[in-house]
């Protein structure tokens, strides 16, 4: 797994909170307006900052989209970690989940993370090393649960859940996007039901059990 660190300037309780202020308010504007469709100038005004606060925490607009990077990643593991994915009722609940958000917004944005890999991929290597973290890090979540699910003989017994992890992931992902240019989810739900569907076909009863 790849993973990228960086050295973050230790900052007092107030200044940490000045600067996640800045960020939650980066990662708002720029999951609406995309990258290049958010200024400086908008963040301040969004996070309620001066000029010099920004330029304090933040050399540049790179910086600081990096940090939304991090924040983006961030926050998917955390709501990631709360599903149960060992269990075929948690596995059900995460997809009725992953639905329901997209129809609550059209899909709009896409996913928080995948969106901003067709914006800096290609020009920023440093956000394309981040951002190819922050899906190495919710594959590594997603096969958490899923190697507990194929324990229990809920998964057909030649899947190896690392890859159905990566598969799950690659599926939303396309999905999201299809769903987001489509503004219907129908194509999400059509994939994650369908590669469940699979993965959970000749599935035997618990390991252990008759």
């Amino acid at each position: 797994m790849s993973t990228v660190t960086r050295d973050l300037p230790k900052l007092t309780a107030k200044g940490a909170r000045t600067r996640a202020r800045i960020v939650d308010a980066a990662a708002r504007l720029i999951h609406e307006r995309g990258v290049a469709g958010t200024t400086l100038d908008d963040v301040r005004a969004a996070a309620e900052v001066s000029g010099s606060q920004l330029y304090h925490y933040f050399a540049d607009k790179d910086e600081l989209v990096q940090a939304v990077i991090d924040h983006q990643a961030d926050t998917i593991l955390g709501n990631q970690r709360k599903a149960d994915l060992g269990s075929i009722e948690g596995l059900g609940a995460w997809r009725d989940m992953v639905i329901a958000q997209a129809k609550s917004t059209e899909a709009k944005g896409g996913c928080p993370l995948g969106s901003l890999s067709g914006q800096l991929a290609e020009a920023d290597p440093e956000a394309r090393a981040l951002i190819a973290a922050g899906f190495d890090r919710w594959s590594a979540a997603i096969g958490d649960g899923l190697r507990n699910l194929h324990a229990s003989g809920h998964l057909a017994s030649e899947i190896d859940p690392d890859d159905l992890a990566v598969t799950l992931l690659a599926a939303l992902q396309g999905g999201l996007l299809l769903a987001q240019v489509q503004r219907d989810p129908r194509a999400l739900e059509t994939a994650l039901d369908t590669l469940i569907a699979l993965a959970s076909s000749g599935s035997a009863a618990p390991r252990g059990k008759t």
